[in-house]
């Protein structure tokens, strides 16, 4: 399997607003038009890389990535300058579960490590039992429970 990340662009708005409808992204991302409206935003936004993840050339997921210190949270403030916190999901959801999530997470978080960060930070819920067992396939692993601004979180670190 291939997989592919290119910059999303305002044209997939339409297919983020319907992947941020799936119970899986409301679960974890809370409400989608409310998610639509932050990515719209964030378009726009330098410190902000927003991909598009394919597999075998189909879009089927999204991930972002920025600057720990470029948005300030207290959770990530201890992390050293250059590090980047990413957030993710999995938008088609025949795709869940089958191994996808932490294939294209170790590739991204080994392009930005290459790129200059001394390490890459993803933060789920304490809840987020899947996403855990996913970020560790990956190569992050769990560095403590942190409060984070949607509510209980795991710190899980990639070091390369």
């Amino acid at each position: 399997m291939a997989y592919g990340f290119r910059p999303a662009t305002h044209d997939d708005l339409p297919l983020l607003r319907c992947w941020l409808a799936t119970p899986e992204a409301v679960r974890w991302w809370g409400d989608p038009i409310e998610q639509e409206g932050l990515l719209r935003e964030d378009l726009d936004t330098p410190q902000m890389t927003m991909r598009i993840v394919s597999c075998d050339g189909r879009p089927f997921a999204y991930a972002q990535d920025y600057e720990v210190h470029a948005w300030p949270q207290e959770h990530l403030e201890h992390l050293p300058q250059g590090s980047r916190a990413i957030d993710t999901f999995i938008g088609e959801t025949d795709m869940i579960g089958r191994g996808h999530g932490s294939r294209y997470l170790r590739l991204l978080a080994e392009r930005l490590v290459r790129e200059g960060a001394p390490l890459i930070a993803i933060d789920p819920g304490v809840d987020n039992v899947r996403a855990q067992r996913a970020y560790a396939k990956a190569g992050f692993r769990a560095e403590m429970r942190v409060d984070a601004y949607e509510g209980p979180a795991v710190l899980m670190v990639f070091r390369g």
